[in-house]
């Protein structure tokens, strides 16, 4: 059996970064997300460059059935993952109550189900290979997040678990990572319902690019959690000595601002 880097969510933004940067550094990746013509692109770019050109599995990972798709794939083309990169989520901005429910539900599952089945369907794997798992939260796990209120909340879920997989792992020569950063000019802005040019922090804002390459080399050293950014790291620290009471308006009136006019 081969290994292999699996990334989600490779179709664009951190995840497309992601996969340049692993790529470059000679792992063999197969790229999961729902838009075909895109990963086929960016599989098309990277064999370009004179590296192995990726496997891509174009799959809805909402689907309850994501994961054994994925596992079916590789062991039908002799790969297994060493390496498990949870890049693929979403968010919408709106008050909890006046959001879809639906649309709500359907963010947990991939945010948060998807991303634990896929870190631990292929542990076995990871262990064997000492490999490891590299899972994209947010600055937002570490603070309440009015007016996206359950984005925020499966954030939070991904740092814990992470951190917690980090402890367990580690014994068995795995490395776990959360990668959090903040604010990324993205595609996520436009489906989560935010303006860009308000979204964005000339103080707290990187790119895809660095905010990948942070992730990368954090993760390549074995540390717990990564947030790329002074700024950011400096309004992680704000949030814990600022009480709610004066917190969560604040939080609640940046959102609104960033929010984009129906």
């Amino acid at each position: 059996m081969k290994p292999v880097t699996l990334i989600t969510g490779a179709s664009a933004g951190i995840g497309l970064e992601l996969a340049r940067i692993f790529a470059t550094h000679g792992h063999e990746l197969v790229l999961v997300a729902r838009r075909a013509d895109r990963l086929d692109a960016l599989a098309h770019d990277i064999a370009a460059s004179g590296r192995t050109a990726p496997t891509v599995l174009s799959i809805d990972l909402a689907r309850r059935d994501a994961v054994a798709i994925i596992a079916a794939a590789l062991a039908a083309r002799g790969l297994e993952a060493e390496i498990v990169v949870n890049n693929a989520g979403f968010g919408l901005v709106g008050e909890a109550a006046s959001l879809d429910r639906d649309e709500q539900l359907a963010m947990i599952d991939l945010n948060v189900r998807a991303l634990t089945e896929l870190s631990l369907a292929f542990v076995d794997n990871v262990v064997r290979r000492r490999g490891g798992i590299l899972n994209v939260a947010s600055v937002a796990a570490f603070m309440p997040g009015p007016g996206l209120a359950v984005y925020y909340a499966s954030k939070s879920f991904v740092l814990s678990f992470t951190r917690t997989l980090h402890q367990e792992l580690a014994p068995r020569g795995v490395r776990v990572t959360a990668l959090c950063p903040g604010p990324v000019s993205t595609e996520f802005q436009a489906r989560a319902g935010l303006r860009q040019d308000r979204a964005q922090s000339v103080l707290l804002s990187l790119s895809a690019e660095r905010v990948a390459r942070a992730g990368y080399d954090g993760f390549m050293r074995g540390k717990r959690v990564i947030v790329p950014g002074f700024g950011n790291r400096m309004t992680i620290l704000l949030t814990r000595i600022v009480p709610d009471t004066v917190l969560l308006p604040l939080l609640y009136r940046g959102t609104r601002f960033a929010a984009r006019e129906s």
